[in-house]
Parts: C-alpha cells; sequence; structure tokens
C-alpha cells in the first residue's frame, strides 16, 4: 500500500481580494502586506512539518506565499518549489478585473446562479474539475514512484524505519476531530510514503475537494458543515489530507480529509480573513 500526506493551501490576500475584485488567471497581483503575514503565519502553523515535495500555480500569489512557507520551515528550506500551471485559479474570462458583484449580475442577465455560471472566455466548473484531477493523478503516481524508489533502494524493511504520520502531520493533532489520528493497531505508527505541500486557489480548491468528496468518496471530518465544505477557503487556509492507494493503484484512491479550511493560525493576523461564502 503506498500511503502520503496532502497538505493544500490557499494563497495570501492580495487588494484584489480584499476589494472583492476576480483575479483568476489574467490578474497576476503580488501579495498585499496582509497577504504576508497571513503566509508568515501559516509558515509558522507548519514549520515542524517535514514536507517532500512542494508544488504551487505559478501565478505570483500563490509564488509568493509558497516561498514564504517553505522559508519558514525547520526542514525544507531548501526543497525546490515546482510550479505548475495544472493549479492555477479558474479562469474568469471578461470578468477578471472586475468586482464580484459584475459578475453576480451577469450571471443574473443569463438566468444562471454562480459559480455555476460561465463567463465569456471563462471555464467551466468542469474543465477545472479535469484540471485538478490531472494533478491529481499525478500526484498519486508521483507517491508510487517515490515509494517503488525506496523499496527498490532499501527494501520493504526500512519502512518501519521510516517517519511517523504524527511527526509528519504535528499541527493537525490539536484541531482534527478524529482522536488516534497517528495510531492504527494498537498504536503503531503508520508511515508515509511522502508528504506533499500544494498553495492553490479558492474556487480551484473548492472543486478539486468537490472532486474529492464526490467523486472519490473522500471521508470527512464528523463536525463539518455543508457550509463550511462549499465556502471558499480563507486567504493561507490549511486543508490536510491522507490518502492510501491500494497495492499501488491510482484507480481507486481512499481519501480522508484530517482539517478543512483550518485558520487558527490568522488569529492575530486581521478580520480580513474570514472564509468567503459561497460565489
Amino acid at each position: 500500500m503506498v500511503r502520503f500526506g496532502l497538505t493544500v493551501v490557499r494563497h495570501g490576500e492580495t487588494r484584489y481580494n480584499k476589494d472583492k475584485i476576480l483575479q483568476g488567471q489574467g490578474v497576476d497581483e503580488p501579495l498585499s502586506a496582509t497577504g504576508f503575514k497571513q503566509a508568515d503565519a501559516a509558515g509558522l502553523f507548519l514549520s515542524n512539518v517535514k514536507f517532500t515535495h512542494v508544488f504551487s500555480s505559478d501565478l505570483l500569489r500563490a509564488k509568493q506565499t509558497a516561498a514564504t512557507i517553505i522559508g519558514k520551515n525547520k526542514f525544507c528550506k531548501d526543497l525546490e518549489i515546482k510550479y505548475d500551471a495544472r493549479l492555477r485559479e479558474r479562469k474568469y474570462g471578461v470578468a477578471e478585473g472586475k468586482p464580484l458583484t459584475d459578475l453576480k449580475a451577469m450571471a443574473k442577465a443569463a438566468g444562471e446562479q454562480c459559480p455555476a455560471f460561465t463567463p465569456s472566455g471563462g471555464e467551466t466548473l468542469d474543465e477545472v474539475r479535469e484540471r485538478a484531477k490531472d494533478f491529481f493523478e499525478f500526484l498519486c503516481q508521483l507517491a508510487v514512484e517515490v515509494e517503488q524508489k525506496e523499496r527498490e533502494m532499501h527494501g520493504a524493511a526500512s519502512r518501519s524505519s521510516g517517519t511517523s504520520e504524527e511527526q509528519y502531520v504535528f499541527p493537525w493533532t490539536n484541531h482534527c476531530s478524529q482522536p488516534g489520528l497517528s495510531s492504527d493497531n494498537g498504536g503503531a505508527s503508520k508511515i508515509l510514503d511522502a508528504n506533499i505541500l500544494v498553495v492553490s486557489h479558492g474556487a480551484y480548491m473548492r472543486n478539486w475537494i468537490g472532486y474529492f468528496v464526490s467523486d472519490l468518496k473522500c471521508t470527512l471530518p464528523a463536525n463539518l458543515t455543508k457550509s463550511q465544505l462549499s465556502s471558499v477557503s480563507p486567504n493561507t487556509g490549511v486543508s490536510h489530507f491522507i490518502i492510501e492507494l491500494q497495492s499501488g493503484s491510482r484507480l481507486e484512491p481512499e481519501i480522508r480529509c484530517v482539517c478543512l479550511n483550518q485558520d487558527s493560525h490568522l488569529v492575530d493576523v486581521g478580520a480580513e480573513c474570514v472564509a468567503q461564502k459561497v460565489f
């Protein structure tokens, strides 16, 4: 069995986020001063997590967030951040650079509702989901290859001395609703073959998580509400998943959500950090 951790973080705030203006892919704004503070806070929250791989959207706000998080990490300061266009925000076409209220007005005029409405030149939700699905399958394949390489180099016995999940997932032991997160069969620590950090965008992440839940039957925390599941993550909100691939198969992954849009690290950053509702 191949088993890996996946931590997904939304980028920090930009001035367009604060002013509720759509950025999509066509507006490549840097982080605001608040955004850098949020990224610093997320980096401190994740500073004890030993990541094996880091991926980021190639848009500036995500790249700056990823670099800040890794710069705070105790184990991964020299880990290469790989940029991937599949992690970009949903493309909003003619609505990019315009207020969110304009998008809602366009949807109303078309007799539709957000987020299902697709403005001219934008991506449909299905197109975004295909991007997310393609990237996730890439991650699964990566984890399989890492496990196979480790097995070839050191043999199956070496896994018993690997890094435990508890060591990898340190911040979530105080925030998840599932006791015994790092225990199995009488307390034996499970091993992660890889622990992956991904920095992306709000609408993209919501669609990706929707794919996990509806298509892959992801197990959710018991106390998670429908409103929380459908809301866009706050800037630098953190979600964490454990993925298991039976016999190394990428076809039927078992996914467990440990926490969704976790934002306790933002308490002292500012009121701008409250998660947006569905749009």
